[in-house]
């Protein structure tokens, strides 16, 4: 029977398609009858035991369509074929690399294996990458989980879920259960993060975070939750968040979400910067992206996702997240340009733009923490600055700290999770360009470079003695550009590096 052969470029697929529910992640030991095959190649041997699963006459087909087509099994190369054989009647190929291949390649593989399977209306579709051990299996899920997803809740034309997505593994069982008590929780959480990140500002304000962040740790256990509203916050002398908040009708919060789960160690504490929606404030922003704005609680969706993970999972640590929420508008009752605020740390901070207000909520969040829970590591993570981003792209978040053992420890956590850093610098002089005429600081107008000068303003509320690191993810929080594992929008950055980097520490 003749093979027809067709080749289909990965991002057109995605966007051609109507909306789809996603599918669920599962694993098998063969295929089935009916279903559509992806297959992982580096090359034509790769192949050589497939005739064992479609028939020779199908694999011989397949072969022919490769040679004639001229496909090439680059990493990342797809192509698409009919077998010719009545049991299957699509096989996709996905190339991979011949030898080294990381944990993050797989997640890559898994990822545009999943947006193959959106393209195709078989009830399943199997997965098969010959020879492969069963960890990069579970990479691979993985990769396939949050590379299919999609925010879909407000389209009228939803299609509803269309069925499984399954993995070839030799040990089905066992990599099923390696895969949903860790990875799977990992992999919702991105979701869960992304999915803030991408709900409207009408949806998603500071107490509405608050009320979907209790119910995502409902009944999990070695969890505590607690908010620190306006009163509790003044009482505190949270100056900075306050400031922050004041234009807004949907007052400010502070989330304390602690896990217990490593036993008397001094915990880690990731702060996330809140913003649920950032119009600028007085110092208003220009039209053009603002709409973008109802992203800007980023770093507090992902610090809450990536304890969301390690909780769920059980793993055998001690972390905390802060999520300093705020929204940020003009009305008459807004800090204005020249305002001056009382931070909790007794330091006095200039307002020279209300633009620059994610470094105003992180710096209470930063000096509770340390006052609080003597943190063994603390690290913030925010949308900061468009300095990082002109910078850096949307390849790498921007890493600030003081000590070179604490960049390398999170370099290293963000290569293995998928998720890069590049160290940038805090000079001394950076220091000097946000000391203020009037108060202690100012939160602007310091010139270049702006992503510096940020993490120097949040370092002015860290102790030299805290071990501390400054996440800017300004560049790579929303993407204009799918990427294997994330579509265009919301990326959900940092939940799967400050996961591994919990994970880390506890080895």
């Amino acid at each position: 029977m003749r093979a027809y052969f067709l080749t289909f470029f990965l991002v057109g697929i995605a966007l051609a398609l109507p909306a789809k529910a996603q599918r669920s992640i599962d694993f098998v030991g063969a295929a089935q009858e009916g279903d559509a095959l992806i297959i992982a190649i580096s090359d034509e041997k790769t192949l050589d035991g497939l005739g064992e699963v479609i028939g020779e006459e199908a694999l011989a087909n397949v072969r022919r369509a490769i040679t004639a087509s001229a496909f090439e099994a680059e990493a990342g190369a797809t192509a698409s074929f009919l077998s010719g054989a009545q049991a299957f009647g699509e096989i996709h190929l996905v190339g991979v690399a011949s030898e080294g291949m990381r944990a993050r390649d797989w997640e890559d593989f898994g990822g545009r294996a999943a947006v193959l399977a959106k393209a195709t209306k078989a009830a399943r579709v199997t997965v098969f990458a010959p020879g492969v051990a069963d960890a990069d299996i579970i990479n691979a899920a993985f990769g396939a989980a949050i590379g299919q997803y999609s925010f879909d809740k407000y389209k009228s034309d939803m299609e509803p879920a269309t069925g499984a997505l399954v993995f070839v593994s030799e040990t089905p069982g066992a990599t099923r259960a390696s895969y949903r008590g860790e990875r799977a929780h990992l992999a919702h959480s991105v979701k869960w993060a992304r999915d803030m990140q991408s709900e409207p500002a009408n949806v998603i304000y500071p107490e509405e975070f608050v009320r979907r962040a209790r119910a995502e740790f409902k009944g999990v256990s070695n969890v505590t939750i607690k908010v620190l509203d306006v009163r509790a916050m003044r009482r505190l002398g949270m100056g900075a968040i306050l400031g922050v908040g004041k234009g807004s009708v949907r007052p400010p919060r502070m989330m304390i979400i602690h896990y217990s789960g490593g036993g008397s160690e001094a915990p880690m504490v990731y702060a996330g910067k809140g913003i649920t929606f950032d119009s600028g404030g007085i110092s208003i922003k220009g039209k053009k992206g603002m709409w973008m704005m109802k992203a800007d609680m980023t770093g507090a969706a992902t610090v809450t996702g990536a304890v969301l993970s390690l909780a769920k999972s059980m793993a055998p640590v001690n972390v905390i997240a802060i999520a300093a929420l705020a929204e940020n508008m003009p009305d008459g009752a807004a800090q204005r340009p020249g305002d001056v605020v009382k931070t909790m740390s007794g330091l006095t901070v200039e307002i020279m733009s209300t633009d620059a207000e994610g470094r105003l909520v992180l710096a209470d969040a930063v000096w509770y923490a340390q006052e609080q829970f003597n943190p063994s590591l603390l690290v913030d993570v925010a949308t900061l600055t468009g300095s990082v981003g002109r910078a850096l792209g949307d390849e790498y978040a921007g890493l600030f700290t003081r000590d070179d053992a604490i960049a390398e420890r999170l370099s290293a956590a963000g290569e293995e999770a998928g998720e890069d850093l590049w160290r940038l610098p805090l000079h001394p002089n950076h220091k000097l360009q946000i000391k203020s005429v009037i108060a202690d600081i100012k939160n602007g107008d310091t010139g270049a470079p702006g992503a510096s000068t940020g993490a120097a303003f949040i370092g002015s509320f860290v102790k030299e003695e805290t071990p501390w690191a400054h996440l800017d993810i300004a560049g790579v929080d929303w993407l204009t550009e799918a990427k294997a594992t994330a579509p265009v929008g919301a990326s959900g950055f940092s939940v799967r590096l400050l996961d591994q980097l919990a994970r880390d520490s506890a080895k």
